[in-house]
């Protein structure tokens, strides 16, 4: 092959390289904005259960999914692009947004081939859908409702039970073991919550069950009534 032939020839490999960074370029780009608006709609999502509005849970859920799979469709033809992180979080996100309304209501719990997700971005979605389990379970604390919260606090450690079990590398699993550790923390401190506030409320009950009956628990309701205190102020003595 001559100079100008190999000239020619490298033009054309160099053309050719161009063109499909560009494409590659262009996939990333377009799956990075997508997966920003899916962490964002699934954040929005997850509000909207702690707040009670699931017709907004619905919503924010929708917006995500439609993002995630324009991100996952643009990066269909650079698989080392999908592997590169950013789809991950995107996928876990979404897959936190559908299981944290799940767990809550007690309702079955997609797994990851409903969700349209990687197994590892869907462990590592379930493991922050259980964490998230805490805020709802002080809210019900804090309005009375022990019995509601206890029934939280057992999916938190069904969930936590089931992820100590996944014993693999974090290359594999997308460092799940940092999120079951963060888990394993969260879940015991909302054990010492619930336990605090059932300890609590027996021994209100039991205060309530042996107080005198009446309005008033006093010596003036149970029929006598305080000594004068000597040298106190008494009724003046009639002229």
């Amino acid at each position: 092959m001559g100079t100008e032939g190999r000239a020619e020839a490298l033009a054309r490999l160099g053309d050719e390289a161009r063109r499909r960074l560009e494409a590659a370029h262009l996939g990333r780009e377009e799956a990075l904005a997508r997966c920003r608006e899916t962490i964002r709609a699934c954040g929005l999502a997850i509000r909207a259960v702690h707040r009670g509005r699931p017709e907004e849970v619905d919503a924010r859920v929708a917006e995500a999914e439609d993002a995630l799979r324009r991100a996952q469709q643009a990066l269909q033809p650079f698989p080392r692009l999908a592997a590169a992180g950013f789809l991950h979080d995107a996928e876990k996100e979404y897959a936190e947004a559908r299981l944290t309304p799940a767990l809550v209501g007690g309702l079955p719990l997609p797994g990851p081939d409903e969700l349209g997700v990687g197994l590892a971005a869907w462990l590592n979605g379930l493991a922050e859908a259980a964490s998230e389990l805490r805020r709802n379970l002080l809210d019900r604390l804090r309005a009375g409702e022990s019995d509601r919260g206890e029934e939280l606090l057992r999916a938190m450690e069904d969930v936590y039970d089931l992820l100590v079990t996944v014993e693999y590398p974090d290359a594999v699993t997308g460092g799940l073991r940092r999120a079951t550790d963060a888990l394993r923390a969260v879940v015991e401190r909302s054990r010492a919550d619930v336990t605090t506030t059932v300890l609590q409320v027996g021994l209100q009950r039991a205060i309530e069950t042996h107080l005198p009956p009446g309005p008033e628990a006093g010596p003036a309701a149970m029929g006598t009534a305080p000594e004068p205190v000597p040298g106190g102020s008494g009724p003046e003595p009639q002229q």
